[in-house]
């Protein structure tokens, strides 16, 4: 097998690091299951600019810093999923006294035709309660994106329910 200088300059740097910034993985996140994942991810993203970084100074630095990068990223997304599951799992079902069974299959077919995002922030507005900011905050998006995806979801919700209905599922009246 043939191999060319720069991808066994690569393969020595990998065999040299991949030990200590699969460590520094750990340590960071405190996931050994992650670490050497982490470390792994972060020598791929080397490898694809190798061209530039073997003729720079401090390779290694840039290394240990993709490597945080990555786990602070891997870190940021545990905690808002733990967030998100907080948020879905925080309300208990709520009775409801004789049901409207047909405005319930009506209203469960309208939100179905709804795009997903639509639906989540229709239902996390107005089915849970919850706040603008705590449904983006669920979701993963920007306020303005719930205030834009909740109206709209809203205006082809009234358009196939029509305006009394849409009021009900806004006003929380219509449950499973």
């Amino acid at each position: 097998m043939v191999v060319d200088r720069r991808s066994a300059e690569f393969h020595d740097f990998f065999e040299r690091h991949h030990a200590e910034l699969a460590r520094l993985a750990w340590l960071l996140t405190g996931e050994a299951n992650a670490a050497d994942d982490l470390a792994a991810d972060a020598l791929v993203a080397l490898w694809q600019r190798w061209d530039r970084l073997r003729e720079a100074e401090h390779p290694l630095a840039y290394a240990r810093g993709v490597v945080a990068n990555m786990a602070r990223e891997r870190i940021r997304a545990a905690t808002r999923e733990r967030r998100r599951i907080a948020l879905f799992w925080s309300r208990g079902p709520q009775e409801v006294q004789n049901p409207d069974v047909a405005a319930v299959m009506d209203v469960r077919a309208a939100l179905d035709r709804l795009p997903f995002r639509k639906r989540a922030c229709v239902v996390l507005r107005h089915a849970f309660d919850l706040s603008e900011s705590d449904t983006a905050l669920a979701l993963g998006i920007s306020v303005g994106a719930v205030k834009s995806q909740t109206s709209k979801g809203m205006a082809e919700l009234e358009r196939v329910l029509g305006a009394r209905a849409a009021g009900n599922v806004a006003a929380g009246r219509v449950s499973r």
